[in-house]
Formats: structure tokens, sequence, C-alpha cells
């Protein structure tokens, strides 16, 4: 049976298996118009011509045939497609569902029910099979015409079910809620909700659901709640008079150049040319003011505009200002229709569904450019333009603006403009770095914005004031704010006349002006942080739930407050930070204290998406216990989403107040924990060869041992290894491995056992120690981790290990063996389907070729290898590219590429295999840079003991030399006491020419 997928994405599948036939935008298209005009036959010459209106008849009718011909191939012969030679017809049939005719006869049979519970139960069905807009992304007319009439008959059933008596009423809340988002210029919606909230006892979602309508209706219209609706809410407030008038908004003054230019910066992005700007400027200059004017004309031209907001507060989560992109209501019906494997990375930062209590799975490193891919094409699903918005970027994580960083080099092309507002002279410590990228790439414009003169001042004044200020009047508002905006309005507002003092002491008016209760939520508000919901309030403060609702809602009505997603933060940064000031140090401890029980209690079961908020929580109310455990949740759920910056952050709060405990084994213990969590994120973020990560590692090893915990302790030696071994730490990296192997015992698990072998081959033959010994070593790591979930040093042993061991077989004069060691390591790669461990085969197979002078096959590995490094971003390896590319390749230009690789390993701090690559670039360069180079490599050979490849430096020294016997006989002495029976046969030979 065919399954027909038009409503909220586009794909044709088989019922059965859920198998995607096709995904094709072109075939699924035709399809549709057919299901939309079910059971009437539609001639060829028409459909020809709707779809390729741009060809000749003949070119349309042909390209018609060939796509009904595609159609068929890849579906059969389905019987509900009736093909004639003149036209076609879709028809009914029980051989195939189809998502639009199943909403079209659950719509009528909703109509025409007879009985309340008939009529809900078809109802349900229609909005359950109404899953999105009909054909996202596509924006022809027809479909345009179908899909305007669809949603008119999904509101038709919403409202059905809303006034129908059905015992469900969560069912008519949820159909209330999508009305709203249908609709959601049309008031209607909104008085529906409030009435059906409020015959639920939920008076403040009633209240926030009217915050939302005016808001809306604001910034859209320009224009206030009809009577109607304003009725309902004096009803919910028990207020028989007029409600209290909310202050005016003015409208935007001035900026008429800046806006003029943010236009054109739109205008381009929404041709196809992706695009950043950041408006730049003072606290209270009127950033988001002018941004959110673009934001108004973008919507009224038909663009998708998303929101994010960035916050100081600690507690907050990266990536959020990409997840309120993403839950934008037009980017999610759009996201529906991406391919599975896409929406799945959305999945991670915005999961459907979550397990109480559950964590998030292990990823590695590599994934992130994948997750950034999906969540970018989540956000252009559409085709349409799509303007995001991101407020504050002072205070932007720095994987969010990684993201934005990574969004528009993957899609220069798409119809995109990233808006940011940023305050000067506050920037987070990263996100320099990646406005500095975007600047690089040409992706970056940034707008200045200055305070207003003399007379914008008088004219925002006079706008605030809703009357002509004197000449006097207009003087003094200007020297006593500047021209900030800001300064202007708050000042008006407090006092509707020019002001005395600063505006510290404004913002102080301002916040004196409510009632007692407003004044205590203001205060409330300013200790979560961030944006907080009505429930969060009533169950952190001592006010009854009418008094908080009343509270909110005198704070939102004098613009103190705004609704923003179901919850409510302050108009303005410096408002919340003034709240914040005004309430005396042991009240904020309270405070803190009972945000911290009353988020714990709204999220009872899963707190993941509220850890970090928690964790500062809890810290600040005097909680360092509870903060910890917070702590380390929320970076395990940062983590999750590759935001490896923002896990580190949160573990080094976390290390600060475990530390900070007097000295105990109860401390050492939680000590040990935080940092076992924090290397992870460090090798993610920073490498094997951060010193913070070696650091961190080795503080692990001294806590595991003075505990007696083992277990810890071989886990700390493991990853210890690996940090050493690539910063050319080889004796260092050899007696850690020595270690590790001396801890295993009968309940050591199998992944750390194979990885302690591993890591004694490893170091030992860089060390030049025998071949054979460190091949037995190889072969027992591959062994016992065959097939293991996880790898404490971070990769596979199973494919790591045949791999390297293919260079211990070089060494020991096994040709084939090496050659067929690194085949079975590419083919495990491959099977298990692992990026990073391909890239790891590959390398070393790449070094398997060079060393057998294989120049072809070498060729072959890294073409791949080096694609496969910048498709993921792998970093260490991309540089192994480089080096053996070049030595391929021969020429200034491979001479170049090598020397390059060479100066970024130095720069990460990586010197393992420092020798060997020098070799290769000596190979490449003149005779006295070679020389030069081959000095270098024996020096750095003989300081970090990596000397598995000095017989062969000696030899390529000795072809310099006027007489090179010495050199070729240390060579051979050298290669005959490591056991590399190639290497001492290469000098031998070239002694034996000499």
């Amino acid at each position: 049976m065919l399954r027909v997928s038009l409503l909220g994405e586009q794909v044709i599948a088989d019922d059965a298996s859920g198998a995607v036939l096709t995904r094709s935008p072109r075939s699924v298209a035709l399809v549709g118009h057919l299901v939309v005009h079910a059971g009437q036959a539609q001639p060829r010459r028409l459909l020809a011509g709707l779809f390729w209106p741009d060809s000749t008849d003949a070119q349309a009718l042909t390209n018609l045939r060939r796509e009904l011909h595609q159609l068929r191939r890849v579906l059969g012969d389905p019987p509900s497609l009736s093909v004639t030679g003149q036209d076609l017809c879709w028809q009914d049939t029980p051989s195939s569902r189809v998502d639009v005719r199943e909403f079209a006869v659950a719509h009528r049979a909703a109509l025409a029910a007879g009985d309340p519970g008939s009529a809900a139960r078809h109802a349900r069905a229609g909005l359950e099979a109404y899953r999105g807009e009909l054909l996202p992304g596509l924006a022809d007319d027809w479909v345009l015409a179908a899909r305007a009439e669809l949603e008119r008959q999904c509101v038709e059933l919403c409202d059905l079910l809303c006034r129908t008596p059905s015992g469900d009423p969560a069912a008519a809340l949820a159909a209330a809620r999508r009305r709203i988002a249908l609709r959601p210029l049309e008031e209607t919606g909104y008085r529906t909700l409030m009435a059906l909230q409020a015959a639920a006892g939920d008076r403040a979602g009633a209240v926030s659901t009217y915050h939302r309508c005016a808001s809306v209706l604001e910034r859209e219209l320009g224009v206030v709640p009809a009577e109607a609706t304003r009725a309902a809410l004096r009803r919910l407030l028990a207020r028989p008079d007029p409600e209290p008038r909310r202050t005016a908004a003015p409208g935007l003054v001035g900026r008429a150049a800046e806006l003029a230019r943010l236009g054109e910066l739109w205008r381009a992005a929404a041709s196809g040319r992706a695009g950043f700007v950041l408006v730049r400027g003072d606290a209270g200059v009127g950033k988001t003011r002018l941004v959110t004017e673009l934001a108004g004309a973008a919507r009224a031209e038909g663009a998708i505009v998303a929101a994010g907001r960035c916050f100081a507060a600690p507690g907050r989560l990266a990536l959020a200002p990409v997840a309120d992109w993403l839950r934008t209501p037009a980017v999610q019906r759009a996201a529906a229709s991406l391919d599975p494997v896409w929406r799945a990375e959305v999945d991670r930062l915005l999961p459907a569904t979550r397990t109480a209590g559950g964590g998030h799975p292990t990823v590695d490193a590599w994934q992130r450019l994948r997750f950034f891919e999906g969540l970018a094409r989540a956000l252009t699903a559409s085709g349409r333009p799509v303007l995001l918005v991101l407020d504050n970027a002072q205070w932007c994580d720095e994987e969010t603006g990684a993201f934005v960083t990574f969004c528009l080099g993957l899609l220069p092309d798409a119809p995109l403009l990233v808006a940011a507002t940023l305050r000067d002279g506050d920037p987070g410590p990263g996100v320099a770095a990646w406005t500095a990228q975007l600047r690089d790439d040409g992706r970056l414009t940034e707008l200045p914005l200055r305070p207003f003169d003399a007379d914008g001042t008088a004219r925002l004044g006079e706008a605030v004031a809703g009357r002509p200020l004197s000449t006097s009047d207009r003087e003094l508002l200007h020297a006593a704010t500047g021209g900030y905006p800001l300064y202007v309005v708050e000042a008006l507002r407090a006092d509707d006349s020019p002001p005395a003092e600063g505006l510290a002491a404004v913002l102080r008016t301002r916040l004196e002006q409510p009632g007692p209760a407003a004044r205590e939520i203001a205060g409330l508000a300013a200790a979560a942080g961030r944006d907080v919901t009505l429930e969060l309030l009533t169950e952190a403060s001592d006010l009854d739930a009418d008094t908080v609702v009343d509270a909110v809602d005198e704070l939102w009505r004098r613009r103190i407050v705004r609704e923003f997603g179901g919850a409510y933060d302050f108009t303005h940064d410096l408002l919340r930070e003034t709240a914040y000031q005004q309430v005396s140090p042991p009240r904020r401890w309270l405070l803190h204290r009972r945000l911290a029980q009353g988020l714990e209690l709204l999220h009872a079961g899963d707190t993941d998406a509220v850890a970090a908020q928690l964790a500062e929580q809890y810290a600040r109310g005097g909680r360092p216990d509870r903060a910890v455990a917070h702590y380390r949740r929320a970076a395990a759920v940062a983590a999750g989403t590759f935001a490896h910056a923002e896990a580190i952050r949160l573990l080094r709060e976390a290390l600060a107040l475990v530390t900070a405990r007097p000295a105990s084994g109860n401390r050492d213990r939680d000590e040990l924990a935080v940092l076992e969590a924090l290397a992870g994120p460090l090798n993610a973020h920073q490498g094997y060869s951060s010193p913070e990560l070696q650091r961190t590692l080795e503080r692990s090893l001294a806590l595991a041992e003075s505990l007696g915990d083992a277990e810890a302790a071989l886990t700390a030696l493991l990853e210890l290894w690996s940090s050493r071994f690539v910063q050319g730490r080889t004796v260092q990296a050899h007696e850690a491995a020595e270690r590790a192997l001396g801890l295993l015992a009968p309940g050591t698990s199998a992944e750390q056992g194979g990885s302690a072998h591993f890591i004694v081959a490893g170091s030992a033959l860089s060390l030049g120690h025998d071949p054979a010994g460190a091949l037995r070593h190889f072969e027992l790591g591959a062994e016992r981790t065959r097939g293991a979930s996880s790898w404490p040093i971070g990769t596979r042993p199973d494919v790591h290990g045949p791999a390297w061991a293919a260079h211990a077989h070089w060494l020991l004069g096994h040709e084939e063996e090496a050659v067929a060691c690194g085949a079975e390591a590419i083919a495990l790669a491959r099977r298990i389907d692992h990026p990073y461990s391909l890239a790891i085969a590959l390398a070393y197979a790449g070094m398997t070729h060079q060393m057998r002078r294989d120049r072809q096959a070498l060729g072959v590995v890294v073409t791949e290898l080096r694609a496969l490094c910048e498709r993921y971003g792998f970093a260490y390896y991309r540089e192994w590219a480089l080096l053996l590319g070049g030595w391929a390749r021969g020429g200034p230009a491979g001479l170049a590429a090598a020397q390059q690789g060479v100066a970024n390993l130095k720069a990460e701090g990586s010197f393992a295999r420092m020798p060997y690559w020098l070799s290769l670039v000596a190979e490449l360069s003149p005779p006295e840079a070679a020389r030069a180079t081959l000095d270098a490599a024996l020096a750095a050979g003989e300081a970090r003991d990596d000397r598995w490849w000095l017989p062969e430096v000696l030899r390529l020294r000795a072809g310099h030399d006027a007489d090179p016997v010495p050199r070729l006989r240390a060579a051979v002495e050298l290669a005959r006491a490591q056991g590399s029976i190639a290497l001492r046969r290469r000098a031998e030979a070239d002694l034996e020419r000499s």
C-alpha cells in the first residue's frame, strides 16, 4: 500500500515498511495536484502547461511523459493513478493512503455528524491528518489556493472541536492553540482559548493569552485588541471598569538612513546572497527597536521571521537562540519535509519526546558538522526568504556563533539574513572570534548606532509624551539623556517631564511606580535572569496565583515586562539589572533558592532542559551540593548537542564549588567525578595537545590513586597517554601505558583492557622498541575491543590497531602483511560507517604507502582522506593529508603543502611523528634546506624520544655528507638495535653503493 504524505511534508512511501519511494519535489507535486482534484480527470495539456510554463507545448508534454514514466517506475502501477492518452486522474482506492484525502473525509464527516461525540471524534481525526501546510516549500498559484482552502477547513475543525462538548478539555485547548497558530491575527482564536483556559481554572494562562494577542496585534497591525477581547480580560481579572490603559509604544522615530541600509541588506539576502548584519551601539541606543522594524517589514513581504535572544545569565542553554528559531511555526512546518536523517539532527536540539530522567546518547565530536547541517537545512527548508534575529549577541554562546558562521558558509546562496544586535564594550569571550571570521568571509556588515541629536531626541520625546515640548524642555531632555532612546522613553514614562537625574535613577523610579505585589514579582523575575513563566513565578513567590497574575499584568501594561513565547521578560536588560539591584542580598539568596525549588517542582522527572538554570539558582541560593549535581547534568546535556565549550564552562563552575569545600574524601570523590566529566569536552574542543586537558587528567590520576580507585586511575591513564603522545612526550606516554597495563584485573572491561594493549603498542613502536612486540599488543587490543560500543582513548582499537600495526609489519619487512592490515582497517571502518575511524584508517594507510614509496596508491588514499577531513572537520588528519599529499605531488606546490602541514601541527602542539614529517619535507627541499630540515628532524627525535624513523632520517642526511659512510653505519646500527628490518635494508643498500 502506498502512503502519500502532502501535509507538512512531501514524501511517498510504502505504508507497510515505511521505505521512502520518492521525495522528488516534482513527482510529489504532480501527485499532489491530482490528489487535490481527486476524481476529476486532469488533461495532459493542462498539467504540462501548469508544471512547465516556460517550455513550448510540445516540450512541456514531453517533460510530463518523462515525469510520469519516472513516477510509475518508482511507484509501480498503483490503481489509484488512472492514466490515459489524454488525461490523468487520482481515484481513492484501498491501495493508497493519502493524508489530504483522509483529512477531507474527516472534515466532511465532522460537519455532517448528528451528535457531539461523533463530531468531535471526526474533528480529532481530521486534525491528526493535518500535520502541516500543503506541500511546504512550494509556492505555485495552484498550491497556494489549495493550501488556503485546506487551512480554512482545518480552522473550521478547530472551531468545531472547541465548541463541541466532548468531555475532553485538553483536546479543545490544543485545538484552540492550533487555531491561533494557523490564524495569529484573528482575535476569535485568542478569545476562545482564554475562555477554555478560564473554564479549566488556568487564569494565569488566559491572561498570558491576552498579552500574546495584544503583542501580536501591536507588532503586526499597530492596533489594540477589540472591545470583545478586552472585555474577556476584564472578566478574568474581575474588573468591571475598563482596564487601565497600557502605556503607549511610540513608533520608530528617526533612523531613516539606518533602516534604509537594513532594507538594502535584506533585499540582497532575500534575492539569494546570505548575509549577517550586526547592529551595534551602546546600551539603550535603540538596536533592538531598529531590528524589530526590519522584522515587521520582512513579515509584511511574506518572509519567515524567527527571533532568538541571548542572556547574560550563566544558566543559559547552549544554542538556545537556534532552538528559538527552530520553534517558529513556519520553520517547524517546513522542517517536517526534511529527510529523516536531517530531522534526527534537529531532534538532538529539540527532542520530540524525552524519556524522564534519560540520558543523551553518546556522540562523537566529528558528528557536530552533520548536526549543524541538519539545523541549517531545517531553517531554510521552506525556500522562502528567512530573517533570523539574534538579540544581545554580546552574550551569545560560542556554539551559536559557530553555527551561524557554519550556516552562512554552507548556504551562501540561501535567501537568508541574520540580523544581530550587539552592545558595544561588552562582548562575550567568543564573540570577537566568530564575528571576525564572518568579516573575513565577506559576510558581515556592521551598522553602528549613535544617540540622537537634539532634534531627534525632541521628536522622540514628543512621540512618547503625546504633546509638544517647549524649547527649554527639549534642551533639558537632550542634556539629561544624551539622546539615548531608552533613557528618553523611560524618563518620560516615569514622570512625563524631562528628567533631572541619571538613567539609573529614572529606571528606579519606573520600577517604583507599580504596586507592592508587582514590585515583588519584578524582583523575583530579575533573579531568574531570563524569561520566566507565570507558573514559576507563582511557585517561587509568597503570593497567591491570582495576585501573581494581577502583578504581571500590571508590569506588562507599564511595559516593564513583555510576553515572549508564553513567558515574560523585561523589556530591556537594564531594567532587569536595576530590578535585581533593588533586591537586598539576603532577599536575593532566598529568591534564588525558591526559584530553584520551583523549577524542580515544575519539571519533576525531567530537569534536563532547566539543568543549567537549576545549577545557577542553587549556587546563588547557597546550595553548592545541589548546584554541582545540576552543573554536571547540564554539561552532559550540552555535550549531547556538541556544545563542548558550554559543557566546559559549566563543569568549571562545578569544579570551583567543589574545590572551595574543606578537604575530605567526599570532596575528592566529587572533584574526581567533575574532572572525569570535563576531560571529554576538553578533548573535543581543544584537542589532545591541550595543556588544560593534560592538567585535568594528571589531577584525576592523582585523586584516583589517593582514593584507591583503580578503575578511575586506569581511565585517567588511558586518556593521559593520548594527551602525552600527541604532544610528542613519548617516554611519558609509554610510562602511562605501562602503568595502565599493570592495572588490568579480571574485572576490567574489554574496552579498557584492549585500549591498554593498544597504547602500549603505539608508544613502544614510536620509541623504537621491538616492532614484533608492539605487533602482539596491537593484535590483543583489536581482538579485545572488536565490536565495542565505547572507546576510552577516543578511537576504535579494532580499526586503529590494524591501521597502526601495518607500520610494525612494514618495519619488520612484511610488506604484503602491511598492505593487508591497512586494507583491513579501511574495510572495517567502511563497514561500521564511522567517518572518524575511516579517516584514521586512510591516514595510516597513506603512511604505509609512503613508506613503500608507492605514490599512485598514496594519491588515491590521500584524495579520499582530504575530502573526508573537509567534510567532517578532522583537523589533525587534515594535516596528514597535506603532508602525504605534498610528498606524493612533489615540486614547489608539494613542498609548500608539506611545509604548511608541519606548521599546522606545530601550531596545534602536535609533535608526535615530527621526525617522520620533517623527513618528507626534506625530500622535497633544495639541498641546503634539506640538510637543515633533516638536522631538525634528528634533534626532534632525540629530544622527544620519537626514535622509530631516525634510521631513515640518518640515511637521508648521509646523502648530503661528503663522506656518507659514518652516518650510514650509524643508521644500520640503530635500525638493527630497533629491530627495524626494512630501514636497516635501506641503509645497508646505500652503504654498499658508497
